[in-house]
């Protein structure tokens, strides 16, 4: 046990510490916050199998705690966190997969959590042996990764990502926290390279997406009707040249064209010939477009903290619609509770509720002068901000900061030791 005195770090959007119990409580709240299914849910040990990739922060989490309340799901849960050291807590992530164990015990469902760069051929053999050794098949591989970097295990190159235009340099206002005051600045995007843009679509694009669908079909380890599904994301026009027209927006355009490469028809061998089998066999391939939300990814991407300041602003804060909430529709329509709702490019839409015009024509209003509105509405502002500690267990409310908390949280067990941070 290790009681220590803290207090949150924090430059900005950077905060470089976190709190055990304010992210446990924040885990808490999410489950709290997600209905039951009708009749009470499938209870713990009856679910399908999943290997959730990215299961400790953002989407993947939400995904995570709707399937365990709402469907009973048992499986792989996947992240990549850092333990504590004598100068640092753990990472928040580290402390939120402790809590997301607890409640899938409670909840009676046999998840388990892997630590582990789940880029490497050695996290996926892992993982994969793990699966087959307590679960048999996977139903379900979500896919929801983000990270900096990337090494291709194939050809031991390193990539990494950049925030950059694609085209023409990028000026955009943004929201800025100088000592908890919010400011309108601005942010300068340059033009990328070729190399810039072929290097973000190799860490953020269908590659790795598609290395573990092709080790679970060589593992044939993929159950009748396996779905796999990556989370994606548009957006308005109006975030439109940071984003989805950005070296972002290019990886995501990889990430949603893997898709049609990884689906495949009912009674089709890994050769790609017809073997007999029905529909219900047909292994699903899926990008689910999500709406906007205040995620430690999303926090380092210029624009997108006064654009979701703007869109709350506009829908007022019962519309704006939660990960929690995304996920339990998104569940609801991969087991079939609700119709599939795609476009015509085949992706799966949850974003309906941010897209919609006339909530656009209100963002659009507010973009236009974006000085007047942070004066007019800085209680929005001071709610993307309290969001952004809540990522990290603070502001959370019922937590005593004042008091000295243990910071030393395990791991939740069983973790295979080659796979561990040190």
């Amino acid at each position: 046990m290790a009681l220590r005195e803290i207090a949150a770090k924090q430059r900005g959007y950077l905060i470089v510490n976190s709190h055990p119990e304010g992210c446990a409580a924040t885990v808490e709240r999410t489950w709290e916050s997600i209905p039951a299914a009708d009749g009470g849910g499938r209870p713990g040990g009856e679910g399908p199998v999943v290997v959730l990739l990215g299961a400790s922060a953002g989407y993947g989490l939400a995904i995570l705690l709707a399937g365990l309340r709402r469907h009973g799901i048992r499986g792989v849960g996947v992240g990549y966190e850092a333990a504590e050291t004598e100068r640092r807590t753990a990472s928040a992530g580290w402390y939120r997969t402790a809590a997301a164990a607890a409640v899938a015990e409670r909840n009676g469902s046999d998840f388990r959590f892997v630590n582990a760069d789940a880029f490497s051929d050695e996290a996926r053999t892992n993982v994969l042996d793990l699966v087959a050794a307590e679960y048999g098949r996977i139903d379900y591989l979500i896919y929801s990764l983000a990270a900096p970097r990337r090494t291709d295990p194939r050809t031991g190159t390193t990539y990494t990502s950049v925030l950059k235009a694609l085209g023409s340099p990028y000026d955009a206002p943004s929201l800025v926290f100088e000592d908890d005051s919010p400011r309108i600045g601005t942010v300068h995007l340059d033009v990328a390279t070729d190399a810039e843009r072929e290097a973000t679509i190799q860490v953020m694009g269908g590659a790795d997406w598609q290395e573990w669908v092709t080790a679970i079909r060589a593992r044939d380890l993929a159950a009748p009707g396996f779905t796999t599904v990556a989370l994606s994301y548009v957006g308005s026009e109006i975030t439109a040249p940071v984003y989805r027209h950005g070296t972002i927006g290019a990886a995501k355009e990889h990430l949603e064209a893997t898709a049609t490469n990884l689906a495949r028809p009912a009674g089709t061998s890994g050769d790609g010939d017809a073997d007999g089998g029905g529909e219900r066999d047909r292994e699903r391939a899926f990008t689910a477009v999500a709406g906007a939300a205040v995620t430690q990814a999303s926090t380092a991407i210029p624009s997108i903290a006064l654009y979701t300041t703007l869109l709350r602003r506009a829908l007022g804060p019962d519309a704006f619609r939660t990960p929690a909430q995304q996920a339990v529709a998104l569940w609801d329509q991969l087991t079939g509770a609700a119709p599939l709702a795609l476009d015509d490019r085949g992706r799966i839409r949850l974003d309906g509720w941010e897209l919609d015009e006339d909530v656009q024509n209100a963002v659009r209003a507010l973009w236009a002068d974006p000085e007047a509105s942070l004066a007019a509405g800085a209680e929005e502002a001071a709610w993307f901000l309290a969001e952004v500690r809540r990522l990290y267990g603070w502001s959370v409310p019922g937590i005593d900061y004042a008091r000295p908390v243990d910071t030393t949280v395990p791991w939740p067990a069983p973790q295979p030791a080659a796979a561990a941070i040190g």
